[in-house]
């Protein structure tokens, strides 16, 4: 993922944070709650680890099957 550009997003909920990664490349999301207290670089190191796992269990994406067609 080191080629890869990722965005957060972090929203206020009250005394909590909610705190987006969205990988660039895929547009895969996840999405984390932490409390206020909790620095900025802890929030999005925890979603990064989260949107990394996702990615790896979603494994390499090969070629889409059309639907609607066939031989």
């Amino acid at each position: 993922m080191t080629d890869r550009g990722v965005l957060f997003e972090f929203v206020q909920l009250g005394n909590q944070m909610r705190v987006a990664a969205i990988d660039e490349a895929t547009a895969i999301e996840v999405v984390v709650i932490a409390p206020l207290r909790a620095s900025r670089a802890d929030m999005q190191r925890l979603a990064l680890a989260k949107l990394r796992r996702k990615i790896e269990e979603k494994g390499p994406a090969g070629p889409q099957p059309q639907s609607g067609k066939y031989a």
